[in-house]
């Protein structure tokens, strides 16, 4: 009978789990323990077996093979999911492939590509992890050279600057960003908001940022960044970066260009200009004026210097005694986001030796004496500005693009900034233009650009009465090899 009880005893706890069998336990915490079982070691158990990654688990060979059907944007964005798949998807033997099928496509198969359809596989692996991946991306995707310089050799012949500069750009997918640079050395980089096209010039704008102060800032650079036209979001897309400009943000050294009841405006040098909050030094707003000229080289390669001539000096003429003073053509812009305000083509400009004086060489375009070229302002002189809360029209301010060639056709002084027009001294009498009397100045190291304007006092329209266009002198001698 007690073999028996023991064995029933045995048999029930058995059946039972583990944790009632502990003597230390009471009888309450044994009923509780009966009424809520400790299933958590099962369900524990369950959900590793679940959260296992069976694809980590199949054999590489399967793995690639899977991949093999991606197109080139989703390869390259499962790069970003970990290190294991990063590493599977810079195989030389997939991206060979894509880069193979575009050669093909192309026609453009060359004899080391043709060398290692002859090695197969072995010669593809021996390269570095991600070469043929890099190599896809230079060579196909967007660095085709000879195909956006043939369309830039097309110039405008009212404006002298190639007619598809936006077209090559929106077609390499070419997008600026700004650096800036605090006092302990920390970089934050933002992303263009939006750009704006005109036949000079590119008006880039970033007003959807959040700005760190800018009592704090010491820097600001601005890249041009070449992406891959890839099928996969823009931030993801690979791409190349180029220093385009850097300035030093230095309050006292910069000019305030005009503002008005929200913003106020701030020239910071070689395009840029910054806008501020009225009550504060909060930056609202970056625009950024970019020439045309060489535009897209200048994006794509560091070397380049923006706003330069062709990049060689004229030929030394020893033969004409005023070489470099005459020859010259102009071609000058006021625009601002939305429309032109004023332009005008002007030829045959020279400068006599004794018309030189204080370091440079005056242009005289148009003069109180002679305004045979009749030029006259279309709409009234403002500029537009937006951010992503408020927008608003700064009055009295514009955008200059001035073009200037020498007399072999070539670029040789080239300018985009935000001027200011501002009230002039009455100073002549005209009875045909008897409004108000207003200028137009631009100055940087390499020249100046001077106009007046006069208004009509009924017709609030506003002609220019004079314009003229100072050259340094020392970027004339270095030009031509002169010594004026």
């Amino acid at each position: 009978m007690m073999f028996s009880q023991s064995s029933k005893t045995q048999r029930q706890d058995a059946g039972q789990p583990s944790i009632i069998k502990s003597e230390s336990m009471s009888r309450k915490q044994r009923k509780a323990a009966l009424q809520h079982p400790p299933v958590h070691r099962m369900t524990s158990k369950r959900r590793a077996k679940t959260c296992e990654n069976f694809l980590e688990r199949m054999p590489l060979e399967i793995i690639l093979r899977i991949l093999s059907y991606l197109d080139t944007g989703s390869l390259f964005c499962i790069s970003f999911v970990n290190k294991h798949f990063h590493e599977l998807s810079n195989s030389n033997a997939m991206w060979y492939q894509f880069y193979i099928r575009e050669c093909i496509k192309k026609k453009k198969v060359s004899q080391e590509d043709q060398m290692m359809h002859a090695l197969g596989m072995m010669g593809v692996q021996e390269r570095p992890k991600g070469y043929w991946r890099n190599t896809f991306f230079k060579e196909i995707a967007g660095l085709n050279l000879n195909k956006w310089r043939t369309k830039l050799r097309r110039i405008d012949p009212f404006s002298g600057l190639p007619r598809h500069t936006e077209e090559v750009i929106r077609s390499l997918c070419i997008t600026w960003e700004i650096t800036v640079t605090d006092g302990r050395g920390r970089r934050s980089t933002f992303q263009q908001s939006h750009a704006s096209f005109s036949s000079t010039a590119v008006f880039v704008f970033w007003g959807t940022v959040s700005w760190p102060p800018f009592n704090q800032l010491t820097s600001l650079e601005l890249h041009g960044v070449l992406r891959v036209p890839l099928n996969c979001p823009a931030s993801y897309r690979p791409g190349w970066k180029s220093v385009m400009s850097k300035v030093k943000l230095q309050r006292e050294h910069s000019e305030l260009c005009v503002s008005d009841k929200i913003v106020k405006m701030l020239y910071v040098g070689q395009g840029i200009t910054l806008g501020f909050w009225k009550d504060q030094w909060g930056i609202a707003f970056v625009m950024v004026n970019l020439h045309n000229h060489r535009l897209v080289e200048r994006s794509l390669h560091a070397s380049i210097s923006p706003c330069t001539a062709a990049g060689v000096s004229a030929l030394f003429d020893d033969v004409d005694p005023e070489y470099g003073l005459h020859g010259y053509t102009a071609y000058i812009e006021l625009h601002n986001t939305v429309r032109v305000i004023m332009s005008g083509r002007f030829s045959q400009l020279f400068c006599r030796r004794d018309q030189i004086s204080d370091g440079y060489l005056p242009l005289e375009v148009i003069s109180e004496n002679n305004r045979s070229p009749n030029i006259h302002l279309v709409g009234d002189v403002s500029l537009p500005w937006r951010t992503e809360a408020l927008h608003g029209t700064i009055r009295g301010c514009c955008m200059l693009s001035l073009t200037v060639w020498d007399e072999a056709k070539q670029p040789f002084w080239c300018v985009s900034a935000p001027v200011v027009m501002t009230e002039a001294s009455q100073d002549t009498v005209s009875n045909d233009l008897d409004g108000g009397s207003f200028s137009i100045l631009y100055q940087v190291s390499e020249g100046r650009v001077e106009m007046r304007l006069k208004e009509m006092e009924r017709k609030e329209q506003y002609f220019v009465v004079n314009l003229v266009i100072y050259i340094a002198v020392a970027k004339v001698n270095k030009h031509f090899g002169r010594d004026y």
